[in-house]
């Protein structure tokens, strides 16, 4: 049953909206008036935006759920169908929580879809951006085992990890990053304005400047006189490469080349390979046969190069080769997670041997994250501290030069 997003006028004349449910426009307007309501617009929701929940995306490509919402989300509906509280009950209860109007739509057209007799993974991939391959995925395994309130569950321990890793790796990245744009700014100032401003007054003097007044100078005359053309390279330089990037062949290599640098790459590994270890224990843990959740676990690697790897270690497994074979080939894959897939199909615990491998990565991933914020934030301070040095010796030393002249 479609449901219908309206505005009426009560008997004392006062707008009310909301969303109802009705076999069609004429019967939503019938439901209005039995309840004393006079009609102003009935619009259907996927009428008015099937395009927009569809694709997941509204007004600027904004996302109904953000990664927190939907974690969020995901622990409500598993909290209400784990205590007996029949689906269509538990989507109506969190569709009249719901603050957001956009929230409220889509919550709506998969409530209606449900009550229609559609399972509810087929609902959710109406919305493809919102609730991914992988969630629904889960969500069609726990409807097929009859534990959606227990799958559902693990979703959101999943997606809570997740989110938790990434904000984690987001902040021992920030302050560095933060550091150094302040440092590029202060730096470019002085070497634009200030050293100009205080070394041309020894310009014009007979004695030959200090050959480091002289370098800063020169940096200077060339920033300020080519600057805007040295940030416009830059600028088309990042954006050549994100246009390259969007080639399939390019991006892996890139990709490739990205897991080769000595810091940067091994937490690109780590993070990849506890994401993939982590959502495949979880479909396995689900009920998905091995080889969708080998198929949706590597869709989900960022990294091209690992994702090319995950995808020929599918094809071993169709093939017969057991899990921890395929994966040990792979050398991008640490050798912790092949080890882990091994115990798990010796013990017949391959989920939980797959969860405890994600953890393990997961945590060296934080650990090594935080190491190398630790060792930036006083390396960018004492970089930052030298080229200010430097600035100010270029100034300083025509004056002390000058002082010598005079004595």
């Amino acid at each position: 049953m479609p449901a219908y997003k309206f505005e009426a006028l009560d008997a004392a004349g006062k707008a009310k909206s909301g969303l109802l449910e009705a076999d069609n426009a004429r019967a939503a307007r019938a439901q209005l008036r039995s309840q004393q309501l006079v009609p102003l617009d009935v619009t259907a929701v996927l009428s008015q935006s099937a395009q927009d929940i569809a694709g997941g995306s509204f007004k600027f490509g904004k996302r109904v759920f953000n990664s927190t919402a939907l974690a969020i989300w995901t622990r409500q509906l598993a909290g209400l169908v784990s205590s007996g509280l029949p689906l269509e009950r538990a989507l109506t209860a969190l569709t009249d929580e719901a603050d957001d109007p956009r929230q409220r739509e889509l919550l709506a057209h998969l409530r209606a879809e449900v009550n229609a007799g559609s399972p509810f993974a087929r609902a959710l991939a109406g919305a493809p951006r919102e609730f991914d391959d992988v969630y629904r995925a889960v969500v069609s395994a726990g409807e097929q085992t009859g534990q959606l309130g227990l799958v559902l569950d693990k979703l959101a321990d999943d997606l809570e990890e997740r989110q938790e890793l990434r904000s984690k790796l987001i902040g021992a990245a920030l302050y560095p990053a933060i550091v150094s744009l302040v440092a590029i700014v202060i730096v470019i100032f002085l070497v634009t304005y200030v050293v100009p401003q205080v070394a041309s007054v020894f310009a014009g003097g007979k004695r030959a400047l200090p050959f480091l007044t002289t370098a800063m100078l020169a940096i200077s005359a060339f920033m300020r006189s080519w600057g805007w053309l040295l940030a416009l390279g830059i600028a088309g330089g990042v954006a050549t490469l994100l246009q390259m990037r969007r080639n399939d062949a390019f991006r892996e290599r890139f990709d490739a080349f990205w897991l080769t640098l000595p810091l940067i790459g091994r937490l690109s590994r780590g993070y990849n390979a506890a994401r993939f270890a982590g959502t495949l224990a979880m479909l396995a843990g689900a009920g998905v046969p091995i080889l969708k959740a080998l198929q949706a676990a590597a869709e989900t690697l960022s990294n091209r190069a690992m994702r090319a790897d995950a995808m020929a270690a599918l094809v071993q497994v169709r093939e017969g080769a057991p899990l921890a074979s395929a994966l040990s080939g792979k050398k991008r894959f640490p050798g912790l997670l092949a080890m882990f897939a091994r115990l798990g199909e010796q013990t017949g615990q391959l989920p939980l041997m797959l969860q405890r491998a994600a953890n393990q990565l997961g945590a060296e991933v934080q650990r090594r994250a935080m190491a190398l914020a630790t060792i930036l934030e006083p390396l960018l301070i004492v970089v930052m501290g030298l080229v200010v040095m430097l600035i100010v010796l270029a100034v300083l030393l025509p004056i002390i030069q000058l002082n010598t002249w005079v004595s």
